[in-house]
């Protein structure tokens, strides 16, 4: 492999060719951190020592019609969790106020449901406006399908900077990790958030049964789409959930998870990439390399389950001489 000539061609928006990105995922362990480091020039390139740090607000728990086979939160499932209606405006202000103070340049609100009623829509449009009127944060939205594109347009009168809307796995395997909703639904989502001109933040789950080739696919995909945020998350095995009760996570190894890592950063060189949840669980003790190809992280805890605590992530950026972002950028994104 021309380590550097993939390097260059990566800061020309010139990515890996899929047979490339293959090569590059089957890597031995041994032969990984070259890859890691062509995929730190290429962060370096574009984001140098900066970090996004991300705080998420669980603003409605469980009840979720939808019957996603990795989530704690679906009403199929028997996970015991905190359930609970929607929060109050004031009360996810509240929240927002602590994420700032934690260090958070961006605040995900994020409720359990198929999708946002207009009732949602102007409770969290509500949130949003005092959140930018008082606090130098961004803020993201992550509400479900959107049936109405004009709920996307009211969203982004209210300030809200980005949408999260995740496509998890390859359309080939949708079906086998939720039938209450399709991959085409998706992206009619996503395309509803684009038009109105909101960020796109759509990721990846991995660790539910996809192929290399299905790896390959989803990072083409979302630069297709061209996702500004891409968090990739690790399959946290809920138990309760299809997932999680007698689901065997395979070679989601921490050396695999940072090839993983390292192909959707060549794939999509430009975007915030976010190791995302359940970077505790498989990358363990190399957490820290992953940052030097990540660009973002989740301080803290995730929805139903803990993250890492906040000082380890701090002590972890600060002995990796990162620094985190403390301006609001996702205006500035947006026109580049």
């Amino acid at each position: 492999m021309n380590w550097n000539l993939l390097v260059e061609n990566a800061i020309c928006n010139k990515p890996p060719t899929k047979d490339e990105s293959l090569a590059l995922l089957g890597l031995p362990d041994e032969e990984t951190l070259p890859l890691i480091d062509a995929a730190w020039r290429v962060r370096r390139a574009f984001f140098g020592n900066k970090v996004k740090v991300n705080v998420l607000l669980n603003a409605k728990s469980g009840f979720c019609p939808e019957d996603c086979g990795y989530c704690s939160q679906s009403r199929h499932a028997s996970s015991e969790i905190a359930r609970y209606p929607m929060l109050d405006p004031m009360e996810m202000v509240e929240k927002a106020r602590e994420a700032y103070k934690a260090g958070a340049h961006r605040f995900c609100i994020v409720t359990a449901t198929r999708g946002p009623t207009w009732r949602d829509i102007e409770r969290v449009a509500e949130a949003t406006k005092h959140i930018k009127a008082e606090l130098p944060m961004e803020v993201c939205a992550c509400l479900g399908l959107i049936d109405d594109p004009e709920k996307a347009h009211a969203l982004k009168r209210a300030g809200v900077d980005a949408y999260n809307h995740n496509l998890n796995t390859s359309s080939a395997r949708y079906g086998e990790i939720t039938t209450t909703h399709s991959y085409a639904d998706r992206i009619k989502t996503i395309s509803a958030v684009k038009e109105a001109g909101i960020s796109l933040c759509s990721g990846v789950i991995i660790g539910m049964g996809e192929t290399d080739e299905e790896i390959v696919e989803l990072a083409y995909a979302l630069r297709e789409l061209e996702a500004d945020s891409i968090p990739v998350n690790f399959l946290i095995p809920i138990h309760g959930t299809p997932l999680g009760d007698g689901h065997t996570v395979k070679n989601l190894t921490p050396w695999r998870c940072l090839r993983v890592l390292s192909v959707f950063r060549l794939i999509n060189p430009r975007a915030e990439l976010r190791a995302s949840a359940g970077r505790e669980i498989h990358l363990r003790s190399l957490q820290p390399l992953a940052m030097l190809i990540a660009n973002s992280l989740f301080l803290g805890d995730y929805l139903t389950e803990k993250g890492q605590a906040a000082e380890a992530d701090w002590s972890m950026l600060r002995d990796l001489g990162l620094e985190p972002i403390l301006e609001r950028t996702c205006e500035k994104d947006e026109n580049t």
